[in-house]
């Protein structure tokens, strides 16, 4: 098993060294797809107010540790001896990595979901570097503008879409897991990450908050929701009711605000029809029957 341990290391140590000339920031990650080395500040007796994030100068602060100088990822490496895997930084120079996460472990369809979304809001899926992982799923790379801050979020864009963003980490291929051995899928190794369609990158992006929220009327639970859809611009109309839709299901407030929401997105120019398509298609999305 050691022998073996080894040469997990060495490959992983090795395609982390490829990855950095390409100028991804890598980390070593544990068969866990964990950050192999632990923080150092476990053992403090109180939390700092601020947290370090690699400013003590020793290694352990996860995704902070990230870097594309060869002789600092052997020393991380060094480090971190069982290390059997890397992950790459999202949200860095100079690709500003978004990662879309298709997971199949929730037993939804999450490529069918993006397929649905790229045609409800009319952006392609570019051809991209595609990871596939040892559960079925893949992951997506795409990159994102320098001065957008793409969150990390769960399930959020659609049940099964996991989006890592700023702070978050993508298992680099050639990574061996305990469920198996992360590999790019066939023809997509040697492509560039492409572009996030804007489309899609206004969905990964948190809404804007309203300037002067209007108070919901005392039978109107939702109502920050609609007036969200009204304050929508050419161009964003669709987008925000399919985020308000979205958010009023998850509620529980779905059927309930449909005719409002409607309502409101006929104020800001779509058609009837335009409108409840997109909201039937957040219920979908959502695991809710329109």
């Amino acid at each position: 098993m050691a022998t073996i341990d080894r040469q997990a290391t060495t490959l992983a140590l090795a395609h982390a060294l490829s990855a950095a000339e390409r100028g991804l920031a890598v980390i070593p990650l544990s068969r866990t797809k964990l950050p192999a080395l632990r923080s150092p500040h476990r053992a403090d007796p109180s939390p700092a107010e601020r947290p370090c994030h690699g400013e003590c100068g020793r290694f352990g602060h996860g995704v902070y540790d990230a870097s594309t100088d060869p002789v600092r990822i052997r020393e991380l490496f060094a480090a971190a001896p069982w290390a059997t895997g890397y992950g790459i930084a999202c949200g860095l120079p100079p690709y500003h990595l978004i990662g879309v996460d298709l997971d199949t472990k929730s037993g939804t369809d999450s490529t069918a979901a993006l397929r649905e979304l790229a045609l409800r809001h009319l952006f392609p899926i570019p051809e991209t570097v595609v990871v596939l992982t040892p559960s079925g799923g893949r992951h997506l790379w795409l990159t994102g503008p320098s001065d957008t801050v793409v969150p990390n979020s769960a399930g959020r864009l659609a049940p099964g879409i996991d989006i890592r963003g700023a702070g978050g980490y993508l298992v680099g291929p050639g990574s061996r897991t305990d469920h198996g051995v992360y590999t790019a899928a066939p023809g997509t190794a040697g492509l560039a990450p492409a572009p996030c369609p804007p489309s899609l990158l206004r969905l990964l992006l948190p809404p804007p908050r309203l300037p002067h929220p209007t108070r919901p009327a005392a039978d109107g639970h939702g109502q920050g929701l609609v007036q969200f859809v009204l304050a929508a611009h050419e161009g964003q109309r669709n987008t925000r009711l399919f985020w308000a839709a979205c958010r009023a299901y998850e509620n529980g407030i779905g059927p309930a605000l449909a005719d409002p929401l409607v309502a409101a997105a006929r104020d800001t120019g779509l058609t009837e029809r335009e409108a409840r398509a997109t909201i039937a298609s957040a219920a979908r999305l959502t695991g809710h029957r329109p």
